[in-house]
């Protein structure tokens, strides 16, 4: 299984590396074959396509960098998206980590701004800061669709790669709906995310809560981590990046300005509290339910503390991570099939996911 890294950077790392260049898209240039019925060619293949196509990027970029920022806070160094005209920054929450107060630098200016936290969110590596004093002309972003992400898609990832502010690479939009596990980090509980997008636009330390755009200017997802080859020591897999979606962005950053908490997460949950169940040869064997919230979807379905989850669906459940990713795959409301061991046997339940709750400070 590949590992994944977070693209958090930490300061000292600038001086000694230097950023990965992306290559630039191919061009459809070759003309295609005749057929009954005419097609029409795109920007790329019509005359001056390639032109047409620099400047939508030139464009996109017009709009969207001076939305993007570079965030300083102790040792690590991200970047963050502004999200509204009060001073609101959305970034990952491992980008802000521990720390409370923020060094932000705006795309358009060197001049550094102070910053404090509003909330994070680590269950979904989510957080907000706040400008001090907003200057005027602050740009927010515009969110966009994540309904309407499609494969293929061109995209383009800005923020501040190796400390390099203002930094835009490109690439497409290689697979939607994916299911991703951060490794453990001094910045990260490990979250596991769901619906995550994943772009072979570069995505490197320093890179993490910056935007992920599409060619309408709008912003798709925050670029939060990329692949490492497993047994490489930790070597980027090139071109393997992933993004929170907007959909996930909007709905936490709008919980943590106005509440200062996440009570409705969106995510998926049986209601119970679990841990690995492990056979007497120490191998794991599936999510043995510790606790049952009463009401919750676990306990209307029939499930009881000792039960051991092996399946969720079509899902094979061997560890209380494997639940947690096969929850974080599905949405609230979904109906799925549950099976488990009780007393040796095999048996299943219907159950109808919750929420998961939280109160977040």
């Amino acid at each position: 299984m590949t590992a994944l890294a977070l693209a958090a950077l930490a300061p000292a790392g600038c001086s000694s590396s230097s950023p990965s260049s992306s290559s630039s898209p191919s061009s459809p240039g070759s003309p295609a074959a005749s057929s009954g019925t005419s097609k029409p060619s795109s920007p790329a293949s019509q005359p001056g396509g390639g032109n047409q196509l620099q400047d939508a990027y030139q464009k996109v970029i017009a709009d969207v960098l001076p939305s993007v920022v570079q965030i300083t806070t102790g040792e690590s160094l991200g970047s963050g998206i502004v999200y509204d005209d009060k001073g609101d920054i959305v970034t990952n929450a491992h980008v802000v980590g521990t720390a409370t107060n923020f060094i932000v630098t705006l795309a358009n200016s060197a001049k550094p701004l102070d910053a404090t936290l509003v909330a994070s969110y680590p269950d979904s590596d989510l957080a907000v800061i706040r400008l001090g004093s907003p200057p005027g002309g602050l740009r927010p972003a515009s969110f966009g669709d994540s309904g309407k992400v499609k494969l293929g898609q061109i995209t383009l990832a800005m923020g501040s790669p190796l400390g390099l502010a203002g930094s835009v690479t490109q690439g497409i939009v290689s697979a939607i709906g994916r299911t991703v596990t951060e490794p453990r980090t001094a910045g990260s509980p490990g979250a596991t995310i769901g619906n995550m997008v994943q772009t072979s636009a570069a995505i490197n330390p320093g890179n993490s809560g910056g935007a992920l755009v599409n060619l309408d200017s709008q912003v798709i997802g925050i670029n939060t981590l990329a692949a490492t080859e497993p047994m490489s020591n930790g070597a980027a897999a090139p071109g393997i990046g992933f993004a929170i979606p907007a959909s996930t962005i909007t709905n936490i950053a709008d919980q943590l300005i106005k509440q200062g908490k996440v009570t409705n997460s969106g995510r998926a949950a049986l209601g119970i509290t679990a841990r690995t169940a492990f056979d007497q040869q120490f191998q794991p064997t599936g999510a043995v339910i510790v606790a049952v919230s009463p009401g919750g979807p676990a306990a209307s379905a029939g499930l009881q503390p000792g039960d051991v989850i092996t399946r969720i669906g079509d899902i094979p459940v061997d560890t209380l991570n494997a639940l947690t990713t096969a929850l974080a795959s599905l949405t609230p409301g979904t109906k799925v099939t549950v099976t488990y061991t009780r007393d040796g046997k095999s048996q299943t339940a219907d159950v109808t996911l919750g929420t998961l709750e939280t109160t977040t400070p």
